[in-house]
């Protein structure tokens, strides 16, 4: 029997800048093995190693992907044995004190030294100035197109009957939590289940939700009240004892895209563009924002004015995006720069060192 195998992001490209959000997602764990230096691409690998054989041996993972290489992890953690493993260097916040035991792995031991020129060195510094930047751009774009949105929004959010937009929430409040309240502390982590890469919007909605029974997906415009509805039902869920996985937007970390109640096998997520999704089976269901709490005619009464702030918020993400693609070609470079250098014995030798680690900790855990 195969394990199985959730996917997210901890770590985002969004209109605030970079934003991690490692500490939550990670939280509560026993141990976490910290891979600090050498190659990212090589950390990678490693943890896609240990990944898939802890898939093969039966045991559930969560999977954490890197926003530049999407293909790329640079978290896992093994649900089942509360362990978790990171690459140090693309992931803060990752916690060190407390109850969680951190191991740091020096991964600068795959790394041949000699091998890599002054020249060489002199080159891939330069390359990390130019990788900042690139990053630079990419985030100050973001943020023109939020300010974008936002005008967008504003058309929307004259239309709105707020009183109905409450009630909304009021509803699925007292549908989802029919219990006054449990004596016990709600266990909430916050994640991203997509991210802005070089490639446009990724998301795993559809893995993330595959085993739950129950899918609302909410539709609606900019504006609508979406992102403010699930952070009072996210509230709610906290205060009442439910157990909730709050993911953030990829864009704007300050609004919520989705909530899943695993107790209640339930999942509502904002289901609109670059991640708008349709019910496909049974126990799949809308929520039309904009049928309940909007004017009627908003569209056509505006279309004109809105048409014009599409387009150029449309203009502002593919030019953020092709600065992100900018960044991505940058690392690669770096990366390049190091690899001939790298030790490939040393690596599967890291490699087994940390599987068996982690094996020691599933036998301790039967």
């Amino acid at each position: 029997m195969t394990g199985t195998s959730l996917h997210y992001f901890a770590r985002g490209n969004t209109a605030r800048g970079v934003h991690f959000l490692f500490d939550s997602a990670f939280q509560g764990l026993g141990r976490i093995f910290i891979l600090e230096g050498g190659s990212a691409a090589e950390k990678s690998r490693v943890i896609r190693g240990i990944a898939d054989s802890m898939i093969r041996q039966g045991r559930d993972i969560q999977c954490f992907h890197s926003p530049l290489h999407p293909d790329e992890l640079n978290g896992l953690i093994v649900t089942g044995l509360g362990l978790g493993i990171v690459d140090g260097q693309e992931c803060e916040g990752i916690p060190r004190v407390g109850t969680t035991q951190a191991v740091p792995i020096d991964f600068s031991v795959s790394i041949d030294a000699a091998k890599v020129t002054d020249e060489a060195l002199r080159i891939i510094e330069s390359l990390k100035h130019d990788l900042a930047e690139a990053y630079s751009k990419a985030y100050d774009t973001f943020a023109e197109a939020l300010r974008i949105h936002d005008e967008w929004e504003q058309y929307y959010i004259g239309s709105m009957d707020f009183a109905k937009a409450d009630q909304v929430a009021r509803e699925l409040i007292q549908e989802f939590f029919c219990e006054d309240g449990r004596v016990r502390a709600a266990s909430v982590r916050h994640l991203f289940f997509g991210a802005a890469t070089p490639e446009g919007a990724i998301d795993h909605i559809q893995n993330l939700t595959a085993d739950l029974k129950r899918r609302i997906f909410i539709k609606g415009r900019p504006g609508s009240g979406k992102s403010t509805m699930l952070k009072k039902i996210a509230a709610a869920a906290e205060q009442k004892g439910y157990d909730v996985e709050v993911f953030h937007c990829g864009f704007d970390p300050n609004s919520l895209d989705m909530l899943i109640f695993p107790e209640l096998s339930t999942a509502i997520f904002d289901s609109t563009a670059p991640h708008e999704y349709f019910p496909s089976r049974q126990g799949d269901e809308i929520l039309d924002m904009y049928e309940r709490a909007m004017t009627p005619g908003t569209d056509e009464k505006y279309a004109g004015e809105l048409a014009a702030i599409k387009t150029r918020y449309s203009a502002k993400m593919r030019e953020a995006t092709s600065y992100l693609m900018q960044a991505r070609q940058i690392d690669d470079k770096i990366r390049s720069g190091y690899a001939e250098a790298v030790d490939k014995e040393a690596v599967r030798r890291l490699q087994w060192e940390l599987l068996a680690a982690v094996e020691e900790g599933a036998g301790q855990s039967v």
